[in-house]
């Protein structure tokens, strides 16, 4: 193969961001070429360069600037590697150099503005604005959480250094300039992106609206026509290539497909995308087809390749989100909760999103419903239900409540276990959870009086006497529709709460009684009720007709409260 063949070999893989094939390629093309190359030596500068191996290509770009020192793309390259070296001084010089050459190089500023902003933060205080970098205490799990610096985290050696820095930034500043990893987590925690230096491949891709694209397209004409000379054609390796250009051109036309809900086609031509150029978009599309068509299993093998792929190429990380949202989608269709649970977490973690949280929620309770579902047994629970009696009589009361827990867990339904657990947490003096379970044992059975006994008693202890007589006038209205049989418990425990209600406060006359009382909300709006009003007026002339009006359960509530302040007296 002559040099230009080899030379168009190492532009496709590296389109392809087959990086060690096209540094291959390129040397190979650097071999058979009759005389040297500059571009060659550009090109493998760049692929070495998206590799992080900084010193060769800073020395292909001294080759290429030796060999044509004329041209500002390849002190671009010098620049780019200075700077993954953290050689800042260098690759400032090196971008200053290109803008010497060609004023309005894009590429040349923007390395120079990174080259810069990075000087300037170093040389802000003594320790070069490390204090004030390195003063976040999660310093270290954020940087194993974030993408771009997470594998960087799983050398030990390095951590060290990392802590060493934070204990003293001044003393241990200057191991910056020899190690060019912590080059790369200090930019990224400044928002630079090393693996997007001026002149690489980008890390990942998005597409462009036609807005954007038009913008682009006009700019790179408006630069075209500026240019004094046009540029030789694939003169240096350039990521808006035909690659790209015919990888989209396949995924368009698998959209289409795509939306006739022609999936098979759709998948085919998606792969073709892929093959053509490396964008684990087209892995996400392909597993959307897949999804659509029904085939998950395939489904959950595209997603996962493009998380395998996207992590290699450094993709970016809202991509490899979608793909593990979708894979949580698809394992939600198999009916496996758990996988997408963590499918769905994963995907938050990268890029966090409100579909995708709810999504998380709602599988997350639907698993546990079933979970509980699934552990309903009630033999099992009526085992609980004596070990809870058990406990209960030997005043036992933690482990009854345990016990009487473990029986709702395994009959959730049954009214008895809320409130047998309701009468142990009495006994441990925690009322407000007592009540809680009495109302639910009245949720799921509204005839259990026992439940509302209980309640009455544990609101009585707390002294919501209003809250005590309501529930009491509730089950007595409840148990005269069953025959009455509690009548008597639940008058006597009405009795006993209008009694502490409306008890003498100790050092307290019966006229002083007689007045507070007297001023109580509930008795004035009881006096105030005409129709009461009228009720009581009979009965001062005719007590036997009280009798009769006390048939009226809220005439009868009325009365009885009454009667228990004392303003009615019954002898």
């Amino acid at each position: 193969m002559s040099a230009d063949e080899y030379k168009a070999e190492g532009n496709k893989h590296f389109a392809a961001k087959e990086f060690d094939k096209a540094i291959d390629a390129f040397t190979k093309a650097i071999d058979a070429s009759a005389t040297p190359n500059h571009v060659l030596y550009s090109n493998r500068s760049a692929a070495e360069a998206s590799l992080k191996q900084f010193d060769k290509a800073l020395a292909d770009a001294k080759e290429c600037v030796k060999i044509n020192p004329t041209w500002a793309k390849g002190y671009n390259r010098v620049g780019a590697a200075e700077l993954g070296l953290g050689n800042l001084e260098d690759a400032k010089s090196a971008y200053q150099k290109a803008l010497e050459i060609e004023p309005t190089n894009a590429m040349a500023k923007e390395g120079l503005d990174q080259a810069s902003h990075l000087i300037e933060a170093r040389n802000a205080t003594p320790d070069m604005g490390l204090g004030a970098i390195f003063s976040d205490p999660n310093l270290i799990e954020n940087l194993k959480a974030n993408p771009k610096t997470s594998k960087l985290m799983e050398d030990p050696e390095l951590v060290a250094k990392l802590q060493q820095i934070q204990a003293n930034p001044k003393a241990n500043a200057t191991q910056f300039l020899t190690d060019p990893r912590l080059m790369s987590i200090m930019a990224a925690m400044m928002g630079i992106d090393l693996d997007n230096l001026p002149d690489q491949p980008p890390a990942g891709f998005e597409e462009k609206t036609k807005a954007e694209a038009d913008a682009a397209q006009a700019e790179a004409k408006t630069a075209k026509a500026k240019e004094p000379e046009p540029a030789a054609k694939d003169e240096d390796v350039e990521m808006t290539d035909a690659a790209k250009v015919e990888a989209d051109k396949y995924k368009a036309e698998a959209n289409t497909l795509y939306k006739q809900r022609k999936f098979d086609d759709a998948i085919d031509l998606y792969n073709k995308a892929w093959e053509t150029y490396k964008d684990i978009t087209y892995l996400n599309n392909r597993s959307a087809a897949e999804y659509e068509k029904g085939d998950y299993d395939a489904a959950i093998a595209t997603c996962e390749k493009a998380i395998d792929e996207g992590r290699e190429m450094r993709a970016d990380y809202k991509l490899i989100a979608k793909a593990f949202a979708r894979l949580g989608n698809t394992y939600l269709k198999k009916d496996d909760l758990e996988s997408a649970i963590k499918a769905f977490d994963k995907s938050l973690t990268e890029h966090r999103t409100p579909d995708v949280l709810n999504k998380l929620r709602a599988t997350q309770k639907e698993l546990k419903k079933r979970e509980a579902d699934a552990y309903v047994d009630p033999e099992k629970a009526e085992e609980a239900r004596l070990q809870g009696k058990d406990y209960f009589e030997k005043q036992d009361w933690p482990n009854a409540v345990k016990a009487y827990t473990e029986m709702i867990k395994r009959a959730p339904e049954d009214a008895r276990g809320y409130s047998n657990r309701a009468a142990a947490l009495a006994k441990l003096l925690s009322f407000p959870d007592a009540v809680e379970d009495c109302n639910k044992a009245i949720e799921k059975d509204p005839d259990f009086i026992r439940a509302y006994i209980r309640k009455a008693n544990a609101q009585l202890m707390m002294k919501e006497y209003s809250q005590v007589m309501e529930t009491l006038a509730t089950a007595r209205e409840r148990d005269q529709a069953l025959g009455g049989k509690n009548a008597a418990e639940i008058d006597q425990l009405y009795n006993k709460a209008a009694a502490q209600r409306f008890q003498n406060i100790e050092g307290e006359t019966p006229e002083q009684t007689m007045e507070r009382v007297s001023k109580d909300p509930e008795i004035v709006k009881i006096l105030q009720d005409p129709v009461m009003q009228s009720i009581l007026g009979q009965a001062r002339d005719n007590p036997a007709a009280l009798q009769e009006h006390m048939k009226n359960p809220d005439v009868a509530k009325k009365v009885n409260m009454l009667i228990a302040a004392g303003v009615i007296r019954t002898r």
